[in-house]
């Protein structure tokens, strides 16, 4: 008898955060309001009833987790975190794959993604949860391309059909396993990417500005907005 598919979380969050440049330490440990950039990802990763569990890949040295406040039973920390995202999601695939089938659901988000909203969260799952080749939130790009060339614009380039890729990516967990298993992982950027080079076709899901990625210290102050406009801080 086929059991109904169920949807779990991953959240790599091994990474030192470089660009960031701030002496307080990785960047997922930088606080919004109250709380780490860590505790809103999970936050909002934990916005969806659906989700079953959530796990969240810390690298074997770090201790700071500890002081995580997750407030959910669904919440688990693994420390298998690899020396890229790459690596952190295929070890954390690797550590729980005895307790889900191949057929169920795995939702990667960035945990320098404080500002997911459980709309499109919802809206992620409702739309690629039953497709195969799986699917990522993604907003079609709306800046004018340039290439630039010694600090100058060399060329204007299309973007025509070009989308920025955001999480949480969702894939069915025997494929991605299998995709990040094979090959280097040297040139994956996201489960996307490795999915692609497997042959699969994502889906794109509309996603929205506000999820956006925390890079720069410029960003800390755009996410605290954000969370303050949804209520969050």
């Amino acid at each position: 008898m086929r059991h109904s598919v169920r949807y779990f979380g991953l959240i790599p969050a091994a990474g030192m955060g470089a660009r960031m440049g701030s002496a307080a330490g990785p960047k997922q440990y930088l606080m919004l309001g109250s709380k780490t950039m860590l505790e809103h990802s999970i936050q909002a990763m934990l916005g969806d009833a659906r989700i079953d569990r959530l796990f969240v890949i810390v690298a074997q040295s770090d201790a700071r987790w500890q002081q995580i406040r997750a407030g959910d039973e669904r919440v688990e920390f693994l420390p298998v975190g690899g020396a890229t995202r790459a690596e952190s999601v295929r070890n954390g695939l690797m550590a729980v794959a005895g307790r889900y089938d191949d057929n169920d659901r795995v939702l990667v988000h960035d945990a320098a993604r404080p500002c997911l909203s459980g709309s499109e969260l919802a809206r992620l799952i409702d739309e690629a949860g039953a497709d195969d080749d799986g699917g990522l939130l993604a907003v079609p790009l709306a800046d004018t391309l340039k290439r630039g060339e010694e600090g100058r614009a060399g060329i204007t380039l299309d973007r025509t059909g070009l989308w920025c890729a955001q999480t949480p990516q969702l894939f069915r967990f025997a494929s991605l396993r299998a995709a990040l298993a094979t090959g280097s992982l040297a040139d994956i950027t996201d489960e996307s990417s490795a999915m692609e080079r497997a042959g699969h076709t994502p889906r794109l899901v509309p996603g929205g500005s506000a999820n956006l990625k925390v890079t720069t210290p410029g960003d800390l102050v755009l996410a605290t907005a954000i969370l303050a406009a949804q209520r969050r801080l």
